[in-house]
Order: structure tokens, then C-alpha cells, then sequence
């Protein structure tokens, strides 16, 4: 059965990205072999991914999660229904207002391996409704200040066990179980 993880790449402060979105801070930092086999084992544990529509749910360049780099179905959060997109070998299913519908729909396409989940909204919903098995942060060396939180807003407190923890170049990698 597929576990369903967070799977983020942070500032030491606890942003994602920017006040606007943007995430060009992440691509500053030096990486070693080590830290790309890491990203390669989590990426390779990937089965499928849930993720926020844009406005008008279309895929825009930019927006592909990993980059296209993961070939796997995408579920996309939206307010209103949409027949799925195909889009350079993946194919993305629109889930209208229902984050519990779209975990068991990526968990069923991803089988034995994991559901990634994008963004601080979805993961705070899943984390509240206790659909999150683990929470697997890159967290690089830089204070934004002000930006997009991965968990602020959350509301409640979350107990985890932490698995793993790795640091090589600047970026040190966290593992964590949440504990139900």
C-alpha cells in the first residue's frame, strides 16, 4: 500500500518560497554526490503526486512538478470539475474540492510506492485529517525572512519520529514518521 509523504524542500526558517512564489533561492546552493543520491531515492520512490490546479487548470510551463522529471500521474486540487490533461507522457486528473478523494485515487495509481504531496495547503489538509505517513525535507542554509510557510497555519501540534537525518554539502535532509 502506498504512503503518503510531504516532501519539500525548505529554508531553515520554514519557507518553501518567497512571498510571491518564487523559489529561485532553492538552485543557489553546492550539492554533492551524496546529496543527489538522496533526492534520486526519494524521486525513485515516487508513484504518484498531489498538487494545487492553477486558476484556470491548464499546465503551464513552470508548473510541472519535479520538472517533468517524474513521469507519474499528478492529481491537481481545483474548485471545479476538469477532464484530465495529458502533457508530455504524464497525465493529470483534476479532483474538485475532495483532498481525501484524491489521496485514495494517487495512492490506488501508485501502488507500492509513495504519494507525493506539494505545497503547504495540501500538506497542512492532509496532516489535519491524518493522511501524511512521513514528512521528507531538504533544508538548505538560508533565513528568507517572510515567505510561503510549509506549515504555518497548521493549527495543531503533530508528533513525529524522526527516521533519517543526513547533511553532506549545505543542504541536510530530513526523514520524519508522524506518529497516529
Amino acid at each position: 500500500m502506498a504512503k503518503v509523504i510531504i516532501h519539500a524542500t525548505t529554508t531553515l526558517d520554514g519557507y518553501m518560497a518567497d512571498k510571491k512564489g518564487g523559489i529561485d533561492w532553492m538552485f543557489d546552493f553546492e550539492a554533492t554526490d551524496q546529496d543527489y543520491a538522496v533526492v534520486r531515492k526519494v524521486l525513485e520512490e515516487i508513484g504518484a503526486v498531489i498538487g494545487g490546479a492553477n486558476k484556470t487548470n491548464t499546465i503551464e510551463e513552470g508548473e510541472i512538478p519535479y520538472g517533468g522529471m517524474l513521469k507519474v500521474p499528478i492529481y491537481l486540487m481545483t474548485r471545479e470539475a476538469h477532464d484530465p490533461v495529458e502533457k508530455d507522457g504524464i497525465t493529470y486528473h483534476f479532483v474538485v474540492n475532495d483532498i481525501k478523494k484524491a489521496v485514495e485515487a494517487a495512492k490506488a495509481s501508485a501502488g507500492d510506492k509513495s504519494v507525493a504531496l506539494l505545497g503547504g495547503s495540501i500538506s497542512r489538509q492532509c496532516l489535519k485529517l491524518g493522511l501524511v505517513d512521513e514528512i521528507v525535507l531538504a533544508v538548505v542554509p538560508l533565513l528568507l525572512g517572510d515567505g510561503i510557510s510549509l506549515f504555518d497555519g497548521l493549527g495543531e501540534r503533530i508528533k513525529l519520529e524522526r527516521i533519517e537525518t543526513l547533511a553532506f554539502a549545505s543542504e541536510t535532509h530530513l526523514r520524519y514518521r508522524v506518529i497516529k
